[in-house]
């Protein structure tokens, strides 16, 4: 296999078909590991599987999830390690964060993120418990929006993944408004990771809480994306396949409208159905099973 620099990678594959065997090459999804460092405290918090790419987002996004940062000026700089044994190379599986001075945060709940898969997000018991404890608050009520918008998003986001369609191996999680527009989109071999780097950019565009936003995410929806979409403060969060029921448990607690299995023009909603426009009931409405 030959390295292709960023986020897809050269392979030669075989393909068999009606009994003959042709050769060709094929784009694949990059894979690699990143650590993510609190400086100067040289503390690991976190080794994820990401695709490389929008590493700084990413991190960011995590640590605001995870309570370690409230604000952006609560990160001072964000950047690569250097490797002084080579030469003063810069190591990207390795970002370093610097937090603001007298800034020392509670280290030891992200004590089971110390290993993070891009398949099955935070490995670990995770709780209720732990968003409780943090003091997350219950998302405020509205907006609404109409069955049609909710039907129009994973056209736009499928249209909008360039790396999916070169390589047909990644996840995304996008942003719109409440009109359907399409406002940011991140691609990641794991679902989590692109959802922290939509939150990451947000906290670097001073955009959060993202109250007036809708979150589409590829795959199911886990612990780990209602989570983090609590902390975001997304009011209205959507996937494609089925939610686990501790997302369904934390979307109810944290007044969030969780809508799964959105394919065509049907979707169950699980949580928060008060947010689909009451004008738009009826007919319209009658694939909708809360």
């Amino acid at each position: 296999m030959n390295r292709q620099t960023g986020s897809k990678t050269k392979a030669q594959v075989w393909v068999v078909e009606n009994g003959k065997v042709r050769s060709r090459l094929d784009q694949l999804t990059t894979e690699e590991p990143l650590e993510i460092r609190l400086v100067p405290l040289q503390k690991t918090v976190a080794v994820t599987m990401r695709t490389p790419g929008a590493d700084f987002e990413l991190a960011a996004g995590f640590l605001y999830s995870e309570g370690v940062v409230s604000h952006r000026e609560d990160i001072r700089r964000i950047s690569y390690c250097v490797d002084e044994s080579v030469d003063g190379e810069q190591r990207h599986n390795i970002v370093n964060v610097e937090l603001r001075d007298g800034l020392i945060p509670d280290l030891q709940p992200l004590e089971r993120h110390f290993y993070t898969s891009s398949a099955c997000g935070v490995c670990g018991k995770a709780s209720l418990e732990a968003l409780r404890l943090r003091g997350c608050p219950v998302i405020p009520s509205g907006p609404t929006v109409t069955p049609e918008i909710i039907y129009s998003l994973p056209d736009k986001l499928r249209a909008a993944q360039g790396i999916f369609t070169a390589t047909g191996g990644l996840h995304a999680a996008a942003s719109f408004n409440i009109q359907g527009q399409l406002l940011n989109l991140w691609e990641d071999v794991g679902r989590h990771n692109a959802l922290d780097k939509l939150i990451g950019s947000a906290l670097f565009s001073d955009e959060l809480p993202l109250n007036n936003c809708i979150v589409l995410v590829s795959g199911r929806s886990s612990f780990e994306i209602l989570q983090k979409s609590t902390t975001a403060g997304v009011p209205i969060v959507c996937s494609v396949s089925a939610p686990s029921s501790l997302a369904v448990s934390v979307a109810n607690e944290f007044g969030i409208t969780l809508i799964g299995f959105l394919r065509g023009e049907r979707f169950n909603v699980y949580t928060g159905l008060q947010r689909i426009n009451a004008a738009e009931r009826g007919s319209r409405l009658r694939d909708v099973h809360p």
